[in-house]
């Protein structure tokens, strides 16, 4: 099975190319323009940034949407990135999906299933998109490392406190809390990313992938506050363990403190909050300064692996 509309909201090559020639341009006009007033306020805040970086962001990004990608394309379709179309090779050690037989979900709940199609365009288009924004930019992207999407979930749910196995394509509830494992990592990396990056263009394509990872995120954790106390149990359980990896004690499940629904996961300001790509790194290792592992078994590509 694949996914007939991908032809449809894949993104146009004309969005591309004007995407593409902003970034170029506004690129350019920073390395030839230092002395302009904007420049000269912001010197001292972009010395530590350039278009180098924004291009190993991006490419941290796309190890990430990899990930993301091959995890609801698999559940939804049966099959991964390059069957549906995209291409996957590129600088680093190119890697295969260690996944089990036949992963599409068994779905009995057609929202849930439209849910699962929905991220799946949106997390293959993220693909191809940050692939065309890196070379258009110059650079190269990042080939797809090895990713593993069954014995990472073994391990992390013997982590977590939910058993010795898991399996999140046994079924629609399992794959919504696989879901809930990615996508609240996704949306504090992209906000922890974005003072570091220097084009105003990537940071706005940056702010836009945020966002969709943030509407795939509210939707997940909608649904399983809504189907009761297992699932929230294994929220905090995820949370919990986020927290430990990460370093940092800001990871919240689907319930807050008074036993209430927790949509949204922010601080006291109400705003979403940031983590490093270490922090980042941390919880897709499965483990605290790691060079690789848990779903990343030989590591990302790329200049920030570490």
């Amino acid at each position: 099975m694949k996914l007939p509309e991908l032809a449809e909201t894949t993104l146009s090559n004309v969005s591309r190319r004007n995407f593409l020639r902003r970034s170029s341009i506004a690129g350019a006009a920073a390395l030839l323009a230092p002395a302009s007033l904007i420049y000269a306020q912001k010197q001292e805040q972009d010395q530590n940034r350039s278009p180098e970086q924004d291009l190993a962001i991006l490419n941290f990004a796309l190890n990430l949407e990899y990930l993301e990608a091959e995890y609801y394309l698999f559940a939804f379709t049966g099959q991964g990135l390059e069957a549906n179309g995209v291409r996957v090779n590129g600088s680093g050690t190119p890697g295969g999906v260690t996944i089990k037989p036949n992963p599409q979900v068994p779905f009995t709940t057609p929202a849930f299933q439209q849910y699962a199609r929905e991220l799946a365009i949106d997390e293959r288009n993220h693909v191809v998109f940050l692939r065309g924004a890196i070379s258009g930019a110059g650079g190269q992207p990042a080939a797809r490392p090895a990713i593993d999407l069954q014995n990472s979930f073994n391990t992390l749910a013997q982590a977590a406190g939910l058993g010795a196995s898991f399996d999140p394509f046994a079924n629609e509830v399992n794959f919504l809390i696989g879901s809930y494992i990615f996508e609240d990592v996704g949306v504090t990396a992209y906000k922890g990313a974005s003072p570091l990056i220097f084009n105003p263009d990537v940071l706005e394509a940056a702010a836009g992938i945020l966002a969709a990872e943030a509407y795939h995120s509210g939707v997940i954790r909608t649904v399983l506050f809504s189907l009761g106390a297992a699932t929230q149990d294994a929220s905090a359980r995820i949370s919990a363990l986020r927290a430990q990896l990460s370093g940092a004690a800001d990871d919240q499940g689907v319930l807050d403190r008074r036993g209430l629904a927790n949509i949204t996961v922010t601080d006291g300001n109400s705003l979403v909050f940031s983590r490093t790509p270490r922090q980042v790194l941390n919880i897709v290792y499965g483990a605290q300064n790691a060079s690789s592992g848990l779903f990343f078994p030989n590591g990302m590509n790329g200049q920030i692996t570490t």
